[in-house]
């Protein structure tokens, strides 16, 4: 029987090292097979599982929707449905686009005049839809989420002033920089918590609550899987260690909101809760539930908050 490293696997199926670890961390793809002396590899099975994983991205799954497909949560007939729905989002977007220009084509003919400003917007949508697919949003997302990224480019151009922006993508930078300075540190320590915090702020500024699931889209298809991380100034293993990080953070926010029920009404912990759980994924419900999930298997957190948690979310 075949079993492969990670750096094995990597290489024979082009997935990157960094995406594996994230597939691990989160429960969809663990390495089966323990030697030992404590290394862990991956079995035929386990290369199964990941081809499966690669197909159902290919469609345009989310990660946390894999993980209830794969489970057996989601009839497995319902991937041909999927594809389906994927194609026809391909072909709605030329389809609007045609029936965008014949609208305009009408009006032309009724009064002669060209609505110059009109075509104008929609040149620039079509150029910056068109600037994306060069890069990598083009290789990995699909029409539907690269038509949420055109909007939200289009609306991030006039939400800032040039002072603020100037002064987010200094902030960028020294992120990046610290970041960068701090890999041989553990990301789950005082600075990697507070790195993986202000990015946090930083991301949650760029991206307020209505764009949470693209937010989530472009980290763990842009950044995660290796393809954006360089055009914004932070390696592979930068993104590795801050991906960590931010888990770090998220943890510790988790159990602080936690451990207040011992000295807070709960209804003021469920209004923190809540507001943590929109913050972090807007009105997305499925990175909700998994959250949810994780937390209730971490052994810092007491059983009287883990029955409360299964209690509200209704688990």
């Amino acid at each position: 029987m075949a079993q492969w490293y990670v750096k094995d696997l990597s290489k024979l199926t082009k997935v990157s090292v960094q995406t594996l670890h994230h597939y691990d961390r989160i429960d969809l793809l663990k390495p089966s097979i323990r030697l030992p002396n404590g290394y862990r590899l991956y079995s035929e099975k386990d290369l199964l599982r990941l081809q499966q994983i690669i197909a159902l991205k290919y469609f345009g799954f989310e990660l946390a929707q894999i993980k209830n497909l794969l489970a057996g949560r989601v009839d497995v007939v319902d991937h041909f449905a999927v594809q389906s729905q994927f194609l026809e989002e391909k072909a709605k977007t030329l389809n609007e686009a045609s029936q965008t220009l014949k609208s305009i084509l009408s009006d032309c003919h009724r009064d002669k005049s060209i609505p110059w400003e009109t075509i104008i917007k929609l040149i620039e949508v079509y150029r910056m839809t068109q600037e994306l697919e060069k890069g990598w949003a083009g290789k990995v997302l699909s029409p539907d989420e690269l038509q949420q990224y055109v909007n939200f480019a289009k609306e991030l151009q006039t939400r800032f002033t040039p002072t603020e922006k100037q002064a987010y993508e200094k902030e960028w930078a020294n992120l990046t920089k610290e970041i960068e300075a701090n890999l041989d540190k553990d990301p789950s320590s005082k600075i990697g918590i507070e790195i993986g915090k202000r990015c946090m702020t930083w991301v949650n500024t760029i991206y307020p609550k209505k764009h949470a699931s693209l937010r989530k889209t472009i980290w763990e298809k842009g950044f995660i899987e290796g393809h954006a991380g360089q055009e914004h100034g932070i390696s592979a293993v930068g993104v590795a260690w801050l991906d960590k990080a931010i888990y770090a953070f998220h943890r510790e926010r988790v159990i602080s909101i936690l451990s207040k029920l011992e000295t807070h009404n709960q209804n003021e912990v469920l209004q923190l809760w809540n507001d943590m759980l929109e913050d972090m994924y807007g009105d997305n419900q499925s990175p909700k539930n998994e959250l949810v999930e994780v937390v209730l298997k971490i052994d810092d957190i007491n059983q009287n908050a883990k029955d409360w948690l299964r209690k509200i979310s209704k688990i």
